[in-house]
């Protein structure tokens, strides 16, 4: 099986939970302590061998590109400064090899639209979708997780995590055939969004996806939802019809920096961590 390598980032969001800070700030770029959101993402591919970062982005997203693009005055400045440890920090070993692309979605149509725009450069291979708003900090990455268990089934895997059933309707919830808690991979029946009542199972979906390019085809075939959006969950639930799509219980610790709540829950657990060192 082909080695996966690319992997698409959709940063296009307007981030209005966090106005008035994101008036003039993506909320990729927020810092939890002192890097940004989106670099946090960045290092969770980088370390699961991903080798293309592919970012779906909009007009007001620029500073994303800056910061993973060189900063000659800055570094010459450091440099003159004596001031390694800070170059080091801003021109990182990791990043050195990646190769990082972007692409405009003029008009934000919804995540599946937002996929859509990487089809010309994905082709005819497995990738991987990381949303930047779930923080999820484990060794092995959880993106690393959904590869291994990728090449191990064959199929397209989602990332899942156990929820209280009372915030079951938060998320979009899955149904399954059948499950093996001894490898953490449940076989998906159905998705439920934000169920009111009877939840089909605990197991929420979060941001972590590895597909196969066979995603594309459904997301093009999709109908619009209300407002006009093109949703991936939507184009995931045609393709159980078709093919086999698992369920994957990763290991590590998940904060949704897409609220308020759990973006400064994710600064106190990583200051908790930098200090108590």
């Amino acid at each position: 099986m082909k080695k996966i390598t690319k992997a698409v980032f959709p940063v296009a969001g307007l981030g209005t939970r966090f106005l008035p800070a994101t008036k003039a700030i993506p909320k990729e770029m927020l810092p939890i302590i002192d890097k940004p959101l989106i670099e946090y993402a960045v290092e969770e591919a980088v370390n699961a061998d991903i080798s293309e970062i592919i970012f779906i982005t909009s007009h007001t997203k620029r500073s994303i590109e800056d910061h993973f693009d060189q900063n000659f005055e800055l570094e010459a400045k450091l440099i003159q400064a004596d001031k390694k440890d800070y170059l080091e920090k801003i021109n990182r070993d990791i990043f050195q090899d990646v190769k990082f692309t972007f692409v405009r979605q003029k008009t934000q149509n919804g995540l599946g639209d937002a996929i859509l725009h990487a089809e010309h450069l994905i082709q005819d291979e497995a990738f991987a979708i990381i949303l930047a708003d779930d923080l999820i900090l484990n060794n092995p990455s959880c993106t690393s997780q959904l590869m291994q268990a990728y090449y191990t089934n064959q199929c397209s895997i989602i990332g899942v995590n156990e929820v209280p059933e009372k915030d079951t309707n938060k998320y979009g919830v899955i149904s399954t055939h059948e499950s093996s808690s001894e490898s953490k991979t449940f076989s998906l029946k159905d998705i439920v969004e934000k169920p009111k009542n009877n939840p089909p199972s605990n197991l929420a979906v979060v941001g972590r996806y590895v597909l196969s390019s066979k995603i594309f085809k459904y997301l093009k075939n999709l109908e619009p939802s209300v407002g006009g959006e093109v949703q991936l969950t939507d184009a995931i639930k045609n393709m159980l019809h078709h093919e086999k799509v698992i369920g994957y219980l990763y290991e590590g610790k998940k904060f949704d920096c897409g609220s308020r709540h759990g973006y400064v829950n994710a600064i106190k657990y990583l200051a908790k961590e930098l200090f108590d060192d």
